[in-house]
């Protein structure tokens, strides 16, 4: 209330005085506010000072403070000061000031800002989030180089808005001003998390044809971004024309082949990597201990965390403990994978317990998930389905239901699963249950008769794993909604016959849409792959490549 009421008498104040913007100096003096101020004879704060006040009001909400603080921004001559302007923005935005944010940004071209210091203030917006703001100085600039459009295409990478990335690439190729290496690697990042393999092809074209030369950080990049399209043999191509005189370029290349489940290749790159005398870092390690746990390789994982320790004197990270918890869980040594957490000489994070809790989940070892749930102290969706699914397979519907409880109580909502196509360079989403999409009833059409055909081929619901104490078939409609189904439908509608098709989902595919998808590949004779949070599963001939092991 007190916020709405210091922003209406802000606003009063400028109808009263339209021609004065009200963040000037000159609007401190008549400023409603102003009696809020320190007197003249306070010592003047610095500028970092005010910096923490504005982010502890920013979490508190504390709209005077953040007022009183502006007052004092304007007073003490640090009106220009890029992280104090993207701060105020981001602190009345919290409190619910989104008009006085607007205008703050509105009076940027009265201030007399050279492009340095835009770029600085859009660069530090990006940092806290505050993407709309960010785009919104950017469309007020007069003039832009080719940091503004790096700020702004790397901002959106950074805030997982990754098609916006894409469509200011295009208007920044249309623009008088040239890409350079630092945009195409913010490109190439945003395509690799696309997963988009048209678009891939496009931005590296265009790198050859604008002669950019390749350099470490660029061809790791391009390594990454193909195999993140599921082209991991182009990865390997790529991998093989550049130099290999950086760690970064291995790493690349051997998380590549752990994503594919390709551990076996992985480890020869190792090889080879020593080979050429090239030293692999705690990352290096990360993605051969990564590619281990894809292929319940236990015994060589074990081997490499060794190696490290011992050989190449790499003291194990958090990241390094939970590829181990990982490996050992997703081949049934639970308890050793307790054992490693309870012996680490860091507290555990979030990830490692997660780990655990899944291994518990497909293992069926409920009171040790119970004590991976006890200590994960900010739960998600995610991790009270994992739990209650458990339960579910276990047949323990009251204690089931006590996980939902817990989720009604603390206000969680299960996150949808999410999956995504891209057909003629266009992207199409589905949700879990989605009917959005302009060709919904010729979708699930389809999707009917492919499961009706595969049911025919042996397929069976999977209808255990709902969070639901309901009838078969109430489960089995619950599976045949999911996203990757609904996307695999639309594509088959969309193509001719034995064309590859690609998809790709945010959360782990699960055990009924992986032995649908089996017998999908076999009966239709096409190779189907998807990209699922954790890795990529290449159906083909009633098979996967990950070999059932996941």
């Amino acid at each position: 209330m007190e916020a709405k009421r210091l922003c209406s008498r802000a606003g009063q104040w400028r109808q009263m005085h339209p021609a004065a913007p009200i963040f000037s100096a000159n609007s401190y003096l008549v400023h409603p506010t102003n009696s809020l101020n320190s007197s003249p004879s306070s010592t003047i704060p610095d500028h970092q000072k005010l910096n923490c006040i504005l982010e502890a009001c920013k979490f508190s909400s504390d709209f005077r403070t953040a007022f009183q603080s502006h007052a004092k921004i304007i007073k003490f001559g640090y009106g220009t000061y890029p992280s104090l302007i993207t701060s105020l923005v981001s602190t009345y935005a919290h409190c619910d000031c989104l008009d006085l944010a607007h205008q703050l940004l509105d009076e940027m071209p009265y201030w007399g800002f050279d492009l340095i210091t835009a770029n600085l203030i859009i660069v530090s917006l990006m940092k806290v989030g505050e993407f709309d703001f960010a785009k919104r100085v950017f469309r007020k600039m007069p003039r832009r180089d080719v940091v503004t459009w790096n700020s702004m295409i790397g901002g959106c990478v950074r805030n997982e808005r990754f098609e916006e990335a894409l469509r200011f690439f295009r208007e920044m190729l249309n623009s008088n001003v040239e890409p350079d290496g630092f945009t195409f690697a913010s490109v190439i990042n945003g395509c690799a998390r696309l997963g988009s393999s048209h678009h891939a092809e496009l931005v590296h074209g265009l790198m050859i044809e604008k002669k950019i030369q390749l350099n470490f950080i660029l061809s790791s990049a391009l390594i990454d971004l193909y195999s993140k399209c599921g082209r991991i043999n182009t990865a390997k191509k790529v991998f093989n024309s550049i130099q290999h005189d950086d760690v970064s370029v291995w790493n690349s290349m051997i998380n590549g082949l752990a994503i594919h489940g390709l551990a076996l290749d992985a480890i020869g790159v190792f090889s080879q990597m020593e080979m050429e005398s090239v030293s692999p870092d705690s990352i290096t390690f990360i993605g051969i201990l990564t590619a281990c746990s894809h292929c319940g390789l236990v015994e060589q994982g074990r081997s490499y965390f060794d190696l490290m320790r011992r050989h190449y004197s790499i003291q194990p990270q958090l990241e390094h403990y939970g590829a181990m918890v990982d490996l050992l869980g997703r081949a049934g040594l639970v308890e050793e994978a307790y054992a490693i957490i309870k012996a680490m000489p860091m507290e555990p994070d979030i990830v490692i317990w997660r780990a655990l809790l899944s291994a518990c989940r497909n293992f069926k070892n409920p009171e040790l998930g119970e004590v991976a749930i006890a200590k994960i102290s900010h739960l998600n969706s995610g991790d009270y389905i994992l739990l209650s699914n458990m339960y579910c397979s276990l047949e323990k519907w009251d204690s089931a239901e006590r996980v939902r409880e817990m989720m009604k109580r603390d206000g969680v909502r299960k996150n949808r699963g999410r999956s995504w196509v891209e057909l003629g360079g266009v992207i199409h989403q589905f949700k879990a249950g989605d009917r959005s999409h302009p060709e919904t009833g010729a979708i699930y059409k389809v999707l009917e008769g492919l499961i009706r055909r595969t049911k025919l081929e042996g397929f069976m619901p999977a209808t255990d794993l709902v969070l639901m104490d309901v009838s078969d078939e109430e489960r089995e409609e619950n599976l045949n909604s999911h996203s990757e189904k609904l996307a695999l439908a639309y594509v088959i509608l969309k193509t001719s016959p034995g064309t590859e098709i690609r998809v790709s989902k945010n959360l782990r595919t699960c055990h009924d849409c992986h032995c649908w998808i089996k017998i999908l590949s076999r009966l239709l004779s096409r190779v189907i792959t998807v990209r699922d949070r954790i890795r990529f599963h290449r159906f083909e001939g009633g098979l996967c490549s990950c070999r059932d092991y996941w």
